[in-house]
């Protein structure tokens, strides 16, 4: 018999368990199941408390109905009440009345439904190259800022690009300057203001975070000082509303009271408790700051985006949307419905990661996502698009299934609200008018998913490395197999560069994190290596862009990096891009890249192609 803590954790979208890379079976145990539950808001520790909840969560599960906007749902209904997205209330018997782009909800037979009226696919763009470079890197001298991006964007827009990608620049802890990842932040719909200009930069091959972050701020304080107000601003707090305070309030008092809201005092475990309504009054001034430093930070993002397309960029900035979010962050704390609790992000094991790995990222929840009709994930991606005309959508993996890692027990896949979450992504590009979307989908792949990113209109990624007819002995699949929904590049921001690849740099590199041997993993790698190399008329940077560019993918993504590795920049700090480094900067500063001779080459054979 089957221990109702299994059968209820299963009800709740816990998977019984999960072929990994290998084609083993793990088999989801007892305690995960316990601490996945938990980590959902449903404590259920005995057998006889699953069993209990089994019976009362029997039919109190949310339900999606999703239909083409402009369409009638095909529902057989009696009495209804409606709510559309913009708050119009309707109310009949029988059919349903044609339903806009949006999210709208329904109470129909004593059910409450989310009806998702999206796009049934979203069109494709024209054939087209661009760039992708980290945007903390882009600078000669301390941290890259949205005005350097903004000089890239226009010039390599000169050149041809159809976009420049990102890294995300969601908003992150300045008062904690060594938590500097971009795919750790703080909160997904605010920005990160590290990225605005100010203060006197650290030269030098890397970028000095501890120094410059703080240096930055003080800037940006003494700039905020002495501002003498602007009805702008005024009108956009005002219209940001209190989302925005919320946000403030959180910023104000991780500086009094560090950075993540759980070492907090329990009195401001949220923004909702009397305590934190309380310091809104004495913490005015700060929350004005913060929000300053957000308005400051949209208005130079949307000037780049501008310069992009000034510059005749066609989709001008491509951004990137981590997948998670810290955990005691301001996006949990403002929201900590829509998050799981003690359990964080990760992946099974594999061959990169032997013991799995533990990203330290709060999950959406599926229940918390569903009670609250998607907003979340809505608004999120919204935020995005207001920005970018492209949204890379990092791990998209996790719309079909995330992998959860609970404190003391091993993980286990949930499974996520698949169809539903990408008609939620398919609303909002159409809504941002037809955005283009690319989803990450690498990895242990669930089945069916790349036909769904398909189906939607949603690109999938295609990276040369990976992309095998077989693994031992390696056989890479020719320019012409890959697939046409897709953006097509030779690594990513966290793998080895060409040159990083060629030389082992990755393997190197886990090497002296893990104490390992590599002479046989380096004869591997040599054996990939002339496997590849086999596909290109000559082993040079040239002729692998040649190669992506002959591919069908709708997208080629040219990776700043790549244009480094050429014989124009003989000397390179190290590797460029070595596995993996959020700290190098590009030896080019962002004004200079687009006159780099490799530019211009790379620009000439992407053009020889274009179709």
């Amino acid at each position: 018999m089957t221990d109702p803590r299994l059968a209820l954790a299963e009800r709740m979208g816990v998977l019984p368990g999960f072929h990994d890379l290998a084609g083993h079976w793990r088999a989801t145990s007892v305690e995960t199941a316990v601490a996945l539950l938990a980590a959902m808001g449903l404590a259920v520790p005995t057998a006889a408390e699953a069993q209990a909840a089994l019976d009362d969560h029997a039919d109190r599960l949310p339900q999606d109905v999703i239909c083409a906007a402009g369409s009638r749902p095909d529902l057989s209904l009696g009495e209804w009440q409606l709510t559309f997205e913009n708050g119009a209330e309707a109310e009949g018997n029988g059919p349903l009345p044609e339903l806009p782009l949006g999210i709208h909800r329904l109470r129909a037979e004593g059910r409450e439904l989310t009806l998702l009226a999206a796009p049934p696919r979203l069109p494709e763009p024209a054939r087209c190259w661009g760039l992708v470079a980290p945007l903390y890197g882009i600078s000669e001298t301390g941290i890259g800022s949205y005005a350097d991006l903004a000089a890239l964007a226009q010039g390599m827009g000169g050149k041809g690009a159809a976009f420049l990608g990102i890294n995300p620049v969601h908003a992150g802890f300045p008062t904690v300057p060594q938590l500097f990842s971009p795919y750790t932040p703080s909160h997904r719909r605010r920005l990160n203001v590290i990225h605005l200009s100010g203060g006197a930069g650290t030269p030098g091959p890397r970028v000095d975070y501890a120094r410059d972050i703080p240096a930055r701020m003080a800037a940006l304080r003494a700039e905020y000082d002495a501002f003498p107000g602007d009805p702008g601003f005024d009108a956009w707090q005002a219209a940001e509303g209190e989302g925005l305070q919320r946000f403030a309030l959180h910023q104000a008092l991780s500086a009094r009271l560090g950075a993540f809201w759980g070492d907090w005092p329990a009195t401001l475990a949220s923004p909702d408790t009397p305590a934190a309504i309380a310091a809104r009054a004495e913490l005015a001034a700060e929350m004005r700051f913060h929000a300053w430093l957000q308005w400051r930070a949209e208005r130079a993002l949307a000037a780049a985006g501008q310069a992009a397309r000034d510059g005749g960029m066609a989709h001008g900035l491509y951004l990137d949307l981590a997948v998670g979010t810290h955990p005691f962050g301001a996006e949990t704390w403002e929201d900590r419905a829509s998050f799981a609790f003690g359990a964080s992000l990760g992946a099974p094991p594999d061959a990169f990661a032997p013991e799995g790995q533990n990203w330290s990222l709060a999950p959406f929840s599926p229940l918390g996502l569903r009670a609250r009709a998607y907003a979340p994930l809505a608004e999120t991606l919204r935020r995005q698009l207001q920005f970018a005309d492209v949204l890379r959508i990092d791990h998209i993996l996790g719309f079909e299934r995330a992998y959860w890692v609970p404190d003391a027990a091993p993980g286990a896949y949930v499974a996520m609200p698949r169809d539903a979450m990408l008609a939620v992504a398919r609303i909002e590009a159409a809504r941002a008018g037809n955005a283009v979307i690319v989803g990450e989908d690498l990895g242990n792949i669930p089945e069916g998913l790349r036909e769904a990113l398909a189906v939607s209109g949603i690109l999938g990624c295609r990276v040369a490395m990976f992309e095998r007819d077989g693994w031992h002995p390696p056989a890479f699949r020719p320019a012409e197999s890959y697939d046409r929904g897709a953006i097509a590049s030779f690594s990513t921001h966290d793998l080895p560069t060409w040159r990083g690849w060629r030389q082992g740099a990755d393997i190197t590199a886990r090497a002296r994190i893990a104490g390992q041997e590599t002479a046989a993993q380096q004869q591997e790698r040599a054996e990939e290596v002339a496997a590849f190399d086999r596909l290109l008329p000559d082993p040079g940077v040239d002729a692998l862009h040649d190669f992506l560019a002959c591919t069908p993918s709708l997208l080629v993504a040219v990776q700043a990096e790549l244009l480094l590795d050429m014989a124009d920049q003989p000397n390179l700090p190290g590797t460029v891009g070595e596995y993996p480094n959020w700290q190098l900067r590009l030896p080019a500063a962002a004004g200079d890249f687009p006159a780099l001779p490799s530019v211009a080459r790379t620009a000439s054979i992407m053009r020889d192609h274009e179709r």
